[in-house]
């Protein structure tokens, strides 16, 4: 016998956006797992914090979060082992992640690391896609247009192909690439119709208009939505 690990989504960052059921298997497994910066509070925890019961034994995977050193193999590596050695005494493990565990979530590489020795259950959170185009107030698509999910990490002439070719487009983990990635869509003469949002559904939210952001810095979690009429194209 041996436990069962959970990847839990536990959405974008209000609390009420948890699923019923992450709320109870965070309520009912012994031991709680999340990431978190190499200093620092995990967000991942915070989302959770009011349906963490007192007494759960809680493994913080820090990981550092530096370009070109993401996914760190060798920390992986530790904690994957150390959440095996817990199922391996019948605990069941619930591993916390922001948004939805398999849409660009940290879990993903705790689940390919023992998802061949244990039983593994993945439950779906609110992700950040939703929860940006509900904070922005706009559809992510209609009708038959094709949504296309972006980095904002690649390259300029990357991202300029991708979003010239798309219907719409939804540009994750801006951060730090604010300014690339602004560039690219005026380049393409497409800045009327993008929307900025940052912390979405967090008390600290900032919506946008692109075209009326000012020069400031983008935390990891913000994204650019761009939907041009349905007559149109990218």
């Amino acid at each position: 016998m041996s436990g069962i690990l959970y990847g839990v989504g536990v959405g974008p960052g209000d609390p009420e956006l948890l699923t019923l059921k992450a709320v109870r298997l965070i309520q009912q497994c012994p031991v709680i797992a999340y990431p978190a910066p190499e200093t620092g509070e995990s967000l991942a925890r915070a989302i959770a914090a009011p349906h963490i019961p007192d007494g759960r034994l809680e493994i913080v995977i820090r990981t550092p979060m530096v370009a070109g050193n993401f996914p760190a193999n060798d920390i992986y590596d530790h904690y994957a082992a150390e959440i095996s050695n817990h199922l391996k005494q019948d605990q069941d493990v619930a591993v916390l992640c922001e948004g939805d565990p398999f849409l660009f979530g940290s879990f993903m590489y705790i689940f390919e690391r023992l998802s061949e020795h244990f039983s593994i259950q993945v439950v779906a959170g609110v992700s950040s896609l939703g929860a940006c185009a509900s904070a922005a107030g706009t559809p992510l698509v209609s009708r038959n247009q094709i949504l296309s999910l972006i980095p904002a990490p690649l390259p300029p002439a990357v991202l300029k192909t991708h979003i010239r070719s798309a219907d719409a487009v939804a540009i994750m983990k801006v951060g730090r690439h604010l300014e690339k990635v602004r560039s690219v869509i005026d380049e393409l003469g497409l800045t009327d119709y993008a929307q900025y949002v940052e912390r979405a559904t967090m008390d600290n939210q900032i919506v946008s208009p692109l075209n009326k952001l000012g020069e400031q810095a983008a935390p990891y979690f913000s994204m650019i939505l761009i939907r041009k009429p349905e007559q149109e194209s990218l």
